[in-house]
């Protein structure tokens, strides 16, 4: 299932569902890992780790992982000095994860160090700045002491991303339209926050169905609970790419 890294983070708009949906492995150690994953009986290519898995399990289940033939996005959005950064990036570059990433709101100093600590690296993933988290709206960001609207917020940050080099990001559905317009169609947009129709929100504020999220120019899907806790998560992953390829046609 796994091919080069550089062939994953490249603009996959022309892709398939399969290729798009990122099933996100919001589990709490690798037994339930290993146990989840025949229950996707081999639907889904993509797979996501974050915070709670990668510091359950460590730097090995992404190994185990990409070795499975997954691709992975090591979901770890770093935020640290310039220097930490760099030297994070620099780390996980050896485990074979495709997609990994770091807060814009770092700022541009770090961002260009984890640029260029990536690409000093033979088979580095490809960065993506993570800008507002789906779970913030106004109110959140107001007590932050962000006074922007999440959308403004958002643009803001990716405009400073852009400037200094980034070429992927993370947002909600609902900047998806305008960071396409803003970055052109050769940056990569994953997408968090989706539910499919009916679906419950969880603790995300800023949702979409797969296919707006697409139509509005979604390169990647991330979805975790709609997958992970249904009853059948093969059954449930193969409809929501069927809403996928019915919007990509």
């Amino acid at each position: 299932m796994n091919t080069s890294r550089s062939q994953d983070s490249a603009l996959i708009s022309h892709l398939p569902a399969r290729e798009r949906l990122i099933v996100a492995l919001d589990l709490p150690d690798a037994a339930r890992v290993r146990a989840f994953l025949p229950r996707l009986e081999g639907k889904c290519r993509w797979v996501k780790i974050g915070l709670e898995l990668f510091i359950a399990a460590g730097p090995a289940i992404v190994e185990e992982l990409v070795g499975s033939g997954y691709s992975v996005f090591l979901d770890l959005k770093l935020h640290d000095i310039p220097n930490t950064v760099a030297g994070a990036v620099r780390s996980a570059s050896t485990l074979g994860a495709s997609l990994l990433t770091v807060h814009a709101s770092g700022g541009p100093q770090m961002l260009s160090a984890a640029l260029e600590a990536a690409a000093a690296q033979p088979h580095a993933p490809k960065l993506l700045a993570v800008t507002v988290l789906t779970s913030m709206n106004a109110a959140q960001l107001t007590e932050i002491g962000v006074s922007r609207e999440p959308g403004a917020q958002v643009e803001a940050l990716a405009r400073m991303a852009l400037a200094a080099g980034m070429r992927g990001f993370v947002c909600s559905p609902e900047e998806t339209a305008r960071l396409r317009e803003i970055c052109g169609a050769e940056t990569t947009l994953v997408i968090p926050g989706i539910r499919p129709a009916g679906a419950a929100r969880g603790d995300q504020q800023r949702v979409a169905t797969p296919a707006d999220a697409l139509r509005a120019g979604a390169s990647s899907l991330v979805v975790g609970r709609p997958i992970v806790q249904a009853e059948n998560p093969a059954e449930a992953a193969a409809k929501i790419m069927a809403e996928m390829d019915a919007a990509l046609a």
